[in-house]
C-alpha cells in the first residue's frame, strides 16, 4: 500500500468513518511496551476460582468437570432481582433498573488451553454452547438482547487465565448491536440485500482481506478495520444470530474460527490478545430478518508488545485512526500457518 496518504474508510455496520493513516505504523515509540506474559501455564492451578473441583470466591465449589462448564457470575454486572424502585435521576438525566443475567462459560477443565489450542470439534461443540445460552437467555420476556464475548489475555485485562468467555444477557440492547440492526435494515430496504452478504461479496472480490475460507464460512480483516489485526468471522448464509445455524454452518464456523485464532499466535509465536464479540439480533421480539450475525475480533496489538491505545481521536473525537494498512496486516496473517507454532497438537 502506497504509506504517504490519509484515506477515510466508511464502516457500513457501525456507520462512521475510520481513517486509514498507515504510514503512523512506523513513528518513533518511546512510551509504554506491554510486558510478555507467561505461556507455559499448567494443566490445574489450586487457587483458580475456574478451575474443577476448586472453590470460586463465591464460596461454591466447582464440579469436576470434564467438557464446558457454565455457571452464573459470582460478580455479575446485572442480576434479576436488580432494584426496581431507583428513584428520580436529577434534572435532565434518566436511569433505570439493570437488570438481567450474567454467565460464565470455561472452555474446558484445562487451565493451560486456551480457544486456539482445541481442536475444531471442541470449537464447535463451544459454538453450541453459545447457541444454548442465545436460546435459553434470549427467550426469557425480559431479556432484550443476549451479548457473548471473550477477553483473552492480560493486555485486554482478563482477570483471570483459564479459558472461558461471559455471556451478558440484559434489559437493554448494548449500543453496537443497536446501531448494527438499524444499519442493516436500512440497507437491506433501499436495496434488497444484506448488508454483512454485501460486505462478504465485496472482500471475496477484492481477496486481498480474505484469510480463511470454506463451504459456509469465511474470515476476513474488514476494509474499515479499527483495530490493526481486526478480523470478523461469518457464516456466508444471513442468520439473525448464531442459534439459527445448521450443524454443518457451525462445524465449518468453528473450523475457520480456530484456524484464525492459530494463525494469530503464529504471527509473533505468543498467545495473542483480543477481545471476541458475537453479533447475534437482540431478543426483543422485533423482525430481525435483516440482521446477519457475525464474530469480530479485536486485537489490541498493533506490533508485538505496542498496544493500540485509545486517545483524544477515539475517546474524544468518536472516530477511530487506523496506523496501518487492512490490506498488509491481512497479508501478514494470510502468511502464517494454520498448525500451530507450539508444537502443532491438539487437545
Amino acid at each position: 500500500m502506497t504509506k504517504a496518504k490519509w484515506e477515510q474508510r466508511w464502516h457500513p455496520l457501525r456507520q462512521e468513518w475510520v481513517v486509514i493513516a498507515g504510514h503512523r505504523q512506523d513513528r518513533p515509540w518511546s512510551g509504554e511496551m506491554l510486558g510478555s506474559s507467561a505461556d507455559d501455564l499448567p494443566a490445574h492451578v489450586a487457587d483458580c476460582y475456574l478451575c474443577a473441583g476448586n472453590a470460586r470466591v463465591s464460596g461454591a465449589i466447582n464440579p469436576c468437570y470434564t467438557g464446558i462448564y457454565v455457571f452464573d457470575n459470582d460478580h455479575p454486572c446485572v442480576g434479576p432481582s436488580a432494584p426496581l424502585d431507583v428513584g428520580t435521576a436529577p434534572g435532565i438525566y434518566r436511569k433505570a433498573p439493570a437488570n438481567g443475567l450474567a454467565r460464565v462459560l470455561c472452555y474446558g477443565p484445562e487451565h493451560h488451553l486456551r480457544l486456539s489450542r482445541l481442536s475444531v470439534p471442541r470449537v464447535a461443540d463451544l459454538l453450541r454452547a453459545w447457541q444454548d445460552q442465545y436460546r435459553d437467555l434470549g427467550q426469557r420476556p425480559e431479556v432484550q438482547h443476549v451479548l457473548i464475548f471473550e477477553n483473552n489475555g492480560e493486555a485486554v485485562g482478563v482477570s483471570n487465565p483459564h479459558p472461558h468467555c461471559q455471556v451478558y444477557a440484559t434489559n437493554f440492547v448494548f449500543k453496537t448491536t443497536e446501531i448494527e440492526v438499524a444499519a442493516s435494515r436500512t440497507h437491506t430496504a433501499a436495496t434488497g440485500h444484506g448488508l454483512l452478504e454485501d460486505m462478504i461479496d465485496s472482500e471475496r472480490a477484492d481477496g486481498r482481506r480474505v484469510l480463511d475460507e470454506n463451504d459456509s464460512a469465511l474470515s476476513f480483516v474488514p476494509y474499515c478495520a479499527r483495530y490493526a489485526y481486526e478480523v470478523f468471522v461469518a457464516p456466508k448464509g444471513r442468520h439473525a444470530s448464531i442459534a439459527d445455524l445448521s450443524p454443518t454452518e457451525i462445524d465449518d464456523l468453528a473450523d475457520v474460527l480456530r484456524a484464525l485464532l492459530i494463525r494469530f499466535d503464529n504471527l509473533w509465536q505468543m498467545s495473542f490478545p483480543y477481545v471476541m464479540v458475537l453479533h447475534n439480533a437482540p431478543t426483543d421480539g422485533a423482525d430481525h430478518s435483516s440482521f446477519h450475525s457475525y464474530i469480530s475480533l479485536h486485537p489490541p496489538l498493533r506490533k508485538p508488545n505496542l498496544l493500540k491505545y485509545l486517545a483524544g481521536p477515539e475517546l474524544g473525537g468518536g472516530n477511530f485512526i487506523a496506523a496501518s494498512w487492512p490490506e498488509d496486516k491481512a497479508a501478514e496473517l494470510r502468511a502464517c500457518a494454520t498448525a500451530h507454532y507450539a508444537d502443532g497438537t491438539v487437545a
